[in-house]
């Protein structure tokens, strides 16, 4: 009789862990696909392509990355969600679409909670790039010559709405000068823009920008950190060079987002991946390279972080008064 009340009481705990490792033991069963809500180059494509690259050989799945372009990248973030959150469809977000716009834009399709945060995967600075005809070598001598021209001069960000483009606006307020902003479908073709001299300055992640300062295409004069970065620590942060931006600080981030409802199997195991990704040696001395620092956690630890960066830039939007709608 004792057997066979213990055999009863042990028979509960057989039939949880039976699910449970199913669940642990998630795989795609269809192609997946990556959404990046910006053009090629930026660094938001290549997270997707770094990722998308682990998986396939991690999960036996094949990966695909789509580009969908546009609207500061709420676009591609409304393609995510018109997909099924199954697992299959993950959308490389960043700074711009998963918090800026919240506040940023009126007529914004989607909300925080439309999204699950899956794993943040690299933070780094913006940085201030000049066309090499710009005669200024610091940011003092950059806001004299945009003072003596004013509206003159054309800034190009990756988007409407991404952090290139708040960098701008916040640094043209603090400073008191006038320039023309021209936004771009990613940093891949603001870059071309860029180096050809269609525009004359721009804020980017210092993540996709490093070859070109290094190879004299554009001259970098600060960053947007508060303080130096360890791959470029000639560069000033903003907040140094001017008394006027004592409190200017953009720090610009990239993780992955799938639709809400999404499996909790399939979480674990996609967060599992990107965090072994991320502490690989090879991927922390790429992302050295590109004056970037991992960010590995779970997925509630990036929930948080996520929720904590809508909240500061509601606050910088709604004090600087921007309201835009999505084009």
């Amino acid at each position: 009789m004792a057997l066979h009340r213990r055999a009863a009481l042990a028979l509960p705990g057989a039939l949880l862990a039976a699910p449970a490792l199913a669940q642990a033991e998630w795989r795609p069963s269809q192609p997946m696909r990556i959404v990046v809500p910006a053009a090629p180059a930026g660094t938001t494509d290549i997270m997707a392509r770094l990722l998308a690259q682990h998986l396939q050989q991690r999960l036996g799945a094949n990966v695909v990355v789509d580009n969908r372009s546009g609207g500061g990248g709420t676009i591609g973030t409304m393609e995510v969600l018109r997909a099924p959150a199954d697992g299959h469809t993950l959308l490389s977000g960043n700074i711009g679409p998963q918090s800026i716009a919240y506040s940023l834009f009126r007529n914004l399709q989607y909300r925080p909670e439309s999204l699950q945060p899956v794993g943040n995967m690299i933070r780094g600075p913006n940085v201030l790039l000049l066309h090499p005809s710009v005669p200024a070598r610091s940011v003092p001598e950059f806001v004299a010559h945009l003072k003596q021209n004013p509206g003159r001069l054309a800034y190009g960000s990756s988007g409407v709405g991404q952090s290139p483009h708040l960098s701008g606006v916040w640094f043209t307020q603090l400073t008191g000068t006038q320039a023309t902003h021209v936004p771009y479908r990613g940093a891949g073709p603001l870059m071309q823009d860029l180096i050809a001299g269609n525009v004359q300055f721009s804020f980017d992640n210092l993540t996709t920008s490093v070859q070109q300062i290094r190879a004299g295409q554009v001259r970098a004069l600060a960053v947007t950190s508060a303080d130096r970065n360890a791959q470029m620590p000639e560069l000033p942060p903003m907040r140094e060079t001017m008394p006027e931006l004592a409190h200017y600080e953009v720090n610009t981030w990239f993780g992955m987002f799938a639709a809400a409802g999404i499996p909790a199997a399939a979480l674990r195991v996609l967060n599992a991946e990107i965090n072994t990704l991320l502490n690989m040696e090879e991927t922390r001395a790429r992302f050295a390279q590109m004056g970037g620092v991992p960010m590995p956690g779970s997925p509630e630890d990036f929930g948080r972080f996520v929720q904590a960066e809508i909240a500061k830039w509601r606050g910088v939007i709604q004090r600087e008064g921007l309201q835009m709608d999505v084009s």
